[in-house]
């Protein structure tokens, strides 16, 4: 497992019945999350003082409940990447803080490759890839289908005062745009996708995670550069091992590079620690190749 333990504007103070009790910087959020099935409480009496609890419906769905008024957004950093927070529908805030470790990763890849690197970031989501790998140096193509999701990553690469980089933001499907990419023979020196379990495309397209994981991952392998850097995959899809990703990548890049074995490739569990206890908080696999 790699773990995300260099935040100082996030932590999780405590965990117990199905939810985790974190501080986003000076604001206190109660949120679900299944993979906490345990019922002891370690600090009880902090669960007080959460401003803003949210909890699931037996009928489905969710709602926000505020035990103060919260603005309607407010930043945390991350070293020196800054991020944009604010309570969204189904319990999310806009940021996984767990990818805090594969931030590190891209950010010391890109650094250590001395050279110019393209990125191509898909389900890109509000930017924490983009964000990072921007302040590497790198020039990243930021691809999502959501309008919405978009402007929140620009307010983020905003918000870190990297707007002078070279980033293009794309509203589109994914397996439409890598398609015209490899028409264009646009090539990429790495890759991130982190694709949901379920989801539409920018014009209703299905996705559904084992059905067309494998397709993607294919197709993306024909816009990645002669001399690549990396390729990572994200999930949160329950019942998928991290074997699996790093699967997907072998058998793709093992065509690639015509039978050869070439760079390395991993794969695990990305955690969150909990503050003052030895306990981590497992938040989905990753699966990694790296040159």
């Amino acid at each position: 497992m790699i773990i995300a333990n260099e935040w100082k504007d996030y932590k999780i103070i405590d965990m117990a019945d199905g939810q985790k009790l974190e501080k986003w910087g000076n604001i206190t959020l109660s949120r679900p999350d299944p993979q906490i099935i345990w019922t002891n409480k370690s600090f009880p009496e902090k669960w007080k003082k959460a401003d803003a609890i949210y909890s699931r419906s037996k009928t489905g769905g969710g709602a926000w409940k505020y035990n103060k008024k919260l603005p309607d957004n407010w930043q945390i950093k991350y070293k020196n990447l800054t991020f944009n927070i604010k309570p969204m529908g189904f319990k999310h805030t806009g940021l996984f803080p767990e990818q805090a470790v594969n931030w590190d990763w891209m950010i010391n890849k890109i650094k250590s490759s001395k050279r110019e690197i393209k990125v191509l970031n898909l389900f890109a989501y509000t930017g924490g890839a983009t964000v990072s790998c921007l302040s590497a140096g790198a020039s990243v193509c930021h691809v999502d289908s959501s309008k919405g999701m978009v402007s929140w990553a620009k307010e983020n690469v905003a918000s870190s005062k990297l707007n002078e980089k070279k980033v293009r933001y794309i509203i589109d499907d994914v397996n439409k745009f890598v398609a015209r990419e490899i028409r264009r023979g646009n090539k990429y020196d790495a890759i991130i996708m982190d694709p949901p379990s379920y989801g539409r495309g920018a014009k209703g397209e299905v996705w559904q995670f084992e059905n067309n994981i494998y397709d993607l991952v294919e197709l993306c392998t024909k816009v990645l550069s002669d001399n690549p850097l990396f390729f990572l995959i994200n999930s949160y899809t329950t019942g998928i091992s991290s074997q699996v990703l790093e699967n997907l990548l072998r058998t793709n890049l093992h065509q690639k590079f015509h039978g050869k074995e070439v760079g390395k490739f991993t794969c695990g569990e990305v955690g969150l620690p909990m503050k003052n206890s030895k306990m981590i908080l497992p938040c989905g696999i990753f699966g990694r190749w790296e040159n």
